[in-house]
């Protein structure tokens, strides 16, 4: 049986988990079973926090954010919104520590900008950023910046291609004298590449709407 508590601020939280006081959590958002959220920590609307979550003090998190299953996410990092953690990917802060140095002076910021996802098991090196809509494959290891709709896989991590907005990957058209295109067949949004940078030249709600449409 699931015994989930409502909090005052509309969120909810399961009774095997900690909230300490002093952490902001948006309305709607719902943590499992066996989470820890730190003081310190902010956390946005309609999230979703997965078994065995820690979320330590400093750690921003903004709205529909979905943290799967182990994943501890350490002071330094910042999630925008919609980001997605992967079942037991993992974070750093610290690029060099040791058990017998502190070096919490030296924490490097990590952050994921708005609809990235990071898939199971990836890990995240600190001080990097991950851009807009970005795709971290599966047991990748993340060792510099990221641009947006990058698709990275890898040991260490390498740009493999393009992913849409909407999650699928995008095939590459078109000669690279001329510019370099790419549809995607699914939602219909449509890219150009140029100098190894994605952009999209679709209107996000037009995107979505041909989405919706079933096209």
């Amino acid at each position: 049986m699931t015994e989930m508590r409502e909090m005052p601020g509309g969120y909810s939280v399961h009774q095997s988990s900690y909230v300490d006081d002093g952490a902001r959590i948006g309305a709607g958002t719902r943590i499992w079973h066996f989470c820890h959220v730190n003081a310190g920590a902010v956390i946005g609307e309609r999230c979703s926090l997965g078994q065995n979550v820690v979320v330590m003090s400093g750690v921003r998190l903004g709205s529909n954010v979905k943290v799967q299953n182990n994943v501890s996410i350490y002071e330094g990092v910042e999630c925008e919104d919609d980001v997605f953690l992967g079942p037991s990917m993992v974070f750093t802060n610290v690029i060099n520590p040791r058990s017998h140095v502190s070096r919490k002076h030296e924490y490097l910021a990590t952050r994921v900008k708005v609809g990235a996802s990071i898939g199971a098991n990836a890990t995240i090196v600190c001080g990097y950023t991950l851009g807009e809509y970005c795709f971290v494959g599966a047991g990748a290891v993340v060792t510099r910046d990221i641009p947006a709709f990058a698709l990275v896989t890898g040991v260490p991590g390498r740009i493999s291609g393009w992913m849409c907005r909407c999650g699928e990957r995008l095939p590459i058209t078109g000669d690279p004298a001329e510019g370099l295109k790419a549809t995607c067949a699914v939602c219909g949004e449509q890219y150009v590449v140029k100098n190894s940078v994605i952009r999209s030249h679709t209107p996000p709600e037009a995107a979505l709407g041909a989405q919706d449409s079933g096209r």
